[in-house]
């Protein structure tokens, strides 16, 4: 359980906030770049950390990103203008750069000294992996920009989508590092036994704190001479990284990949869910056609989505399409995809879960551990020091890794030389 002081803490992301200044010392993914196509297309909405702004690519294809209303009489900037390496107000004319500099002021006479003093606000932007990210803290405390193993894959070896969750962002992050769930939410076969989720649904866990958050191994028995371990990654705040050599399946799969997500609060009740997967292997790209595939597989497919939108058709006013005959002879949930499952359970608990209702497991080390990191950088922000997993070197080099391990292997051992960066 935790008290509800520190759930508080903890969920609440606005300007001031304890979460809110935490998160705001770590570069945030702001949108997908392919909502910004094209340079001087058309701007796009973005709400991030209960701050409203809006997104642009401007001519030399920088992006900008600015405070959704005009700094003059606070016209909203997205129906502006987007010009000349600027974006124009378009109730009176003033249009500023990617900087937040005001480039014109045509209501005003051309020797006005306001051009110089007007400025719109903004927030550095840098595109990386498929995601333009944005750093939202205070200047002097700005860490170089991420730089994650999957952000230095190639384009032909990775894939990234978008989905919108109706919740905090805790509830979201929580069930990814919940390994234990899997074995019983996402069971989508009630016939097939050879199923590692089903083998074993009691996974041991073990949590080990890092310089950027911390790895947490999940070991299932499968069979009376081997193991099935799986090693997850935390970095902070609101990653995982979690990998499908094996991924329950019990075999490999034609195209190797490591996937994960990154949970980025809208406010206090929404979240943006960037969905990130690559291949491990150097030599092996991830065709876009598999990729699409998965997602399709997992529920979030561009035909699960509400047109125009990041939202699921699948939600809570369709009870997430659920099946109660497919429920009783053939699946756990009779929800279909495991991303929709997962929906179904965390937007279900509620906006923002009352933590202190809790009775918490031994499966559940990881969730207690992510909730102590957590605090803890929100008293070290407070005391003016750098929270974990906010210098790039530190995550660089994080990497997942499942396999079977024999009886008499360590997994430390056998995964020795697969928990090393590739790229």
């Amino acid at each position: 359980m935790l008290k509800p002081e520190d759930n508080e803490r903890l969920t609440r992301v606005g300007p001031g906030t304890p979460a809110g200044e935490l998160f705001r010392r770590y570069w945030q993914p702001a949108l997908l770049a392919s909502e910004l196509p094209e340079n001087d297309g058309a701007p796009v909405r973005v709400r991030l950390l209960s701050e409203d702004l809006v997104a642009f690519r401007d001519t030399n294809g920088k992006v900008g990103l600015v405070d959704a209303y005009c700094p003059h009489r606070r016209a909203p900037m997205f129906f502006g203008r987007n010009e000349e390496c600027g974006l124009r107000c378009v109730y009176h004319g003033w249009k500023f750069d990617v900087n937040g500099d005001c480039a014109d002021m045509p209501s005003e006479p051309g020797d006005t000294p306001l051009k110089a003093k007007a400025k719109i606000k903004s927030y550095p932007t840098y595109e990386a992996g498929g995601i333009i990210w944005t750093y939202m803290g205070p200047k002097d405390k700005q860490p170089a920009p991420p730089n994650y193993e999957w952000l230095r894959a190639p384009a032909t070896h990775r894939y990234v989508s978008k989905s919108e969750s109706c919740c905090n962002y805790l509830q979201g992050l929580e069930g990814g590092l919940d390994t234990a769930h899997v074995s019983f939410l996402h069971r989508n076969n009630l016939g097939d036994k050879t199923w590692l989720g089903a083998q074993d649904g009691a996974p041991r866990i073990e949590v080990e704190l890092t310089d950027y958050g911390y790895y947490y191994v999940s070991t299932r028995n499968s069979g009376p001479d081997r193991r099935y371990v799986r090693v997850y990654q935390y970095i902070m705040p609101f990653q995982q990284i979690r990998s499908n050599v094996l991924g329950y399946a019990g075999k490999r799969p034609d195209v190797p990949k490591f996937d994960g997500h990154l949970w980025a609060p809208v406010d206090d009740h929404t979240t943006n869910i960037y969905n990130f997967m690559y291949s491990y292997s150097p030599e092996i790209p991830l065709p876009r056609a598999y990729a699409e595939n998965y997602e399709s597989y997992a529920g979030r497919g561009a035909e699960h989505f509400i047109p125009g939108t990041f939202r699921l058709k699948a939600n809570p006013s369709n009870d997430y399409f659920i099946d109660r005959e497919s429920q009783k002879h053939h699946t756990v949930t009779g929800i279909a995809g495991v991303n929709t499952q997962d929906m179904a359970l965390q937007e279900g608990m509620g906006p923002i879960v009352d933590r202190s209702k809790e009775f918490l497991g031994t499966t559940d080390r990881a969730i207690v551990a992510l909730r102590r990191l957590l605090l803890e950088a929100t008293y070290a922000v407070e005391r003016g020091e750098t929270p974990k997993g906010a210098d790039p070197v530190k995550h660089a080099n994080a990497r997942a890794f499942d396999d079977f391990v024999p009886g008499d292997q360590t997994w430390q051992t056998a995964f020795a030389q697969d928990l090393q960066a590739k790229f």
